[in-house]
C-alpha cells in the first residue's frame, strides 16, 4: 500500500468519512478495520496517463481521505478488457462501468458479482440527491448494480437563425405549427436576402431517424426509443400513432422543400459546412452547439450576420411540454463494485463514502479544471482560464471522464450561448422523457434489435422522401414485428411487470 499524504482533509470530507464508517451490516466488518484504500479500474480517453501520485491524484487523496490505486483502461481498448476482467473476475473495488447500452456488461452486471446498492444511497449526503429518473434509468430488472455516472438528462432543442427570423418579422417558434410556418418562410422568402432560392428550413442528416427527426417526434407525443403504451405494452416508439403524426408532418415540410432535399446521405460534417454557408436555418441538436455553429459561421465569413435563437419549449396542440432525453435518462454508465473485492457491508459503506466525496463541488473541481493557481484561475464571474494547456491536459484531463456527474457545477462562460445552453438544459430536466425499457432485459433485443431497427430506419428514409406510402411504412413495422419485434415487446413487458409487480 502506498503511503497516503493526508494533508489535510475538508470538513465535508471528513463528515462523509464518517457517514461511510459507522455500522456493520450484516456482512460484518473488516478484519482489517475501516478500509482507507480503493483501487479504481476506470477508463482513459487521452493519449497519456497521468502520473502516479501525480498532483490531482494527491488531491483527491487528500479530500476523500482514501490511498486510490487508478487502473486506467486505455478507451480503445475498453470493451476487451473489461470483458476479460469481469470473465476472470479480476476487477478492483470500483469498476467504471461506461456503456448503459451494452448488453454484455448489462448482463455481466445482473449476474451476481456487483453489490446491488440502491438501499445504500440514502445514507450518503451526495448520492441520496442522485436524480429518480437516471436511477430508474440504471437499473436492471428493477436493481441497481452500482452509482450511476449523471448527465444532463435532455440537450436537446432547435436552433433557428435569429437574424433570419427578423429579415422576415418572424417571431421565434414555440409551438409545432409555428415551427413549420418558420420551416416555410426560411425555404421561400428570402431570409438572408440575397435574392436567390438558396436556403432551406430545416437542416437535417442521415441520422435523420435516431437523432433529428426522433427529437421532434417527441413534441408529438412519442416515447425515447420505447414507452408504455395504454394496455401496459413496452413497445417501440416509432410505431406509436404520435410518431406516425409526427412523420406526416415532417413529410409535408419535406414535400414544401422546407428540409434539404439529400437529407438521407448527407454527413454530420456536411451539415455543419452547409449550415455555416447558410444553406439552413434550423437544425435539430444540442442546445450547446449554438456557439460551435456561430464559430463555424465565423470561420466561413468573418462578417457573418449569423445569431441563433435557443428553443427549447416546442408543444403540440396544447398538450404539455416534453423533452426526450438524449443521454439514457441521464445515465453515464455505473461504477460498480464487485463483492469478490469488496466483501463487507461495512467495507462496501466505505466505498460508497469515497464515491459519495467525488460528487463534493472540490472533487470536481480537482477533476474538471485541476488546482486554482496552478492549472486554472477563476475571475470575478466564475469563468474559468486555463493557465498552461499542456501541463493541464496532461496532468488534468485524463481525470474528467471518471467524474461521478457531469452536474456538480456549471461553469460561467466568456460565449454568452453556452451560458444560455446551460440555463435551458437545467431547466428541461424537469420535461425529460425517458426509454422505459432502459432498465429492461430482452434476449431478443440483445440478439435482434440492431437488425430491425436498421429496417425501421430506412422505412422511415423512404417515407419521408416520398417513395412509399405510410400504408407502405405500417406493411413494413408488421413485418420486422413478426421478425422479432413483437417478442422484445413481449418480453421487455414481462420484464416490466416483474420490476414493477
Amino acid at each position: 500500500m502506498k503511503m497516503h499524504r493526508r494533508l489535510g482533509i475538508s470538513v465535508a470530507s471528513a463528515a462523509v468519512a464518517a457517514v461511510a464508517l459507522t455500522g456493520c451490516g450484516a456482512g460484518g466488518g473488516s478484519s482489517d478495520g475501516p478500509k482507507t484504500s480503493v483501487t479504481w479500474m476506470t477508463i482513459l480517453h487521452t493519449p497519456t496517463t497521468p502520473e502516479t501520485d501525480g498532483v490531482i491524484e494527491t488531491a483527491l487523496e487528500e479530500h476523500t481521505g482514501f490511498d486510490i490505486d487508478f487502473q486506467w483502461i486505455p478507451s480503445a481498448s475498453m470493451d476487451e478488457k473489461l470483458n476479460a476482467a469481469i470473465a476472470s473476475d479480476t476487477l478492483a473495488d470500483v469498476v467504471a462501468m461506461p456503456t448503459p447500452d451494452s448488453s454484455t456488461l448489462r448482463r455481466a452486471l445482473a449476474s451476481g458479482q456487483f453489490w446491488d446498492v440502491e438501499e445504500y444511497l440514502d445514507d450518503f449526503p451526495n448520492l441520496a440527491e442522485i436524480d429518480p429518473q437516471t436511477l430508474e434509468a440504471a437499473k436492471i430488472d428493477g436493481h441497481l448494480y452500482g452509482v450511476p455516472r449523471q448527465q444532463v438528462k435532455a440537450r436537446y432543442g432547435v436552433l433557428v437563425r435569429q437574424d433570419w427570423l427578423d429579415n422576415l418579422g418572424l417571431d421565434v417558434p414555440h409551438t409545432i405549427d409555428e415551427l413549420a410556418e418558420v420551416a416555410r418562410a426560411f425555404t421561400e422568402d428570402d431570409p438572408d436576402g440575397n435574392g436567390k432560392d438558396d436556403t432551406t428550413g430545416f437542416y437535417d442528416r442521415s441520422e435523420s431517424f435516431d437523432y433529428n427527426f426522433r427529437t421532434l417526434s417527441g413534441y408529438f407525443g412519442a416515447g425515447s426509443k420505447f414507452e408504455l403504451n395504454d394496455n401496459g405494452e413496452v413497445v417501440p416508439s416509432f410505431t406509436t400513432d404520435a410518431f406516425k403524426e409526427a412523420m406526416e408532418w415532417y413529410r409535408g415540410l419535406y414535400e414544401d422543400g422546407a428540409v434539404n432535399n439529400e437529407f438521407v446521405t448527407v454527413q454530420k460534417s456536411n451539415q455543419r459546412d452547409a449550415i455555416a454557408q447558410n444553406k439552413g436555418g434550423m437544425v435539430v441538436t444540442g442546445l450547446f452547439d449554438a456557439s460551435n455553429l456561430l464559430a463555424l459561421g465565423q470561420s466561413a465569413d468573418p462578417d457573418t450576420p449569423m445569431e441563433w435563437a435557443l428553443v427549447s419549449d416546442i408543444t403540440y396542440d396544447g398538450g404539455p411540454r416534453r423533452v426526450l432525453s438524449d443521454t439514457n435518462g441521464g445515465l453515464g454508465g455505473w461504477y460498480a463494485i464487485p463483492k469478490s473485492q469488496i466483501k463487507t457491508e461495512e467495507d462496501l459503506r466505505a466505498v460508497l463514502g469515497f464515491l459519495d466525496s467525488l460528487l463534493d463541488k472540490e472533487a470536481f473541481d480537482l477533476m474538471t479544471n485541476g488546482i486554482e493557481g496552478t492549472h486554472y484561475e477563476l475571475n470575478e464571474d466564475g469563468v474559468v482560464t486555463i493557465l498552461d494547456q499542456p501541463t493541464w491536459e496532461q496532468e488534468v484531463q485524463p481525470f474528467a471522464s471518471s467524474r461521478m456527474s457531469d452536474k456538480v457545477v456549471t461553469y460561467a462562460s466568456t460565449t454568452p450561448y453556452v451560458n444560455e445552453a446551460h440555463e435551458l438544459m437545467a431547466e428541461q430536466e424537469e420535461f425529460a422523457v425517458i426509454n422505459v425499457a432502459q432498465s429492461l432485459t430482452s434476449e431478443t433485443y440483445d440478439s435482434r434489435w440492431t437488425e430491425l431497427e436498421q429496417d425501421a430506419r430506412d422505412a422511415y428514409n423512404k417515407y419521408i422522401v416520398g417513395q412509399i406510402e405510410m400504408s407502405d411504412y405500417e406493411a413494413a413495422m408488421d413485418k420486422i414485428a413478426g421478425q422479432g419485434l413483437d417478442q422484445i415487446t413481449e418480453e421487455f413487458t414481462a420484464s416490466y411487470e416483474a420490476a414493477n409487480g
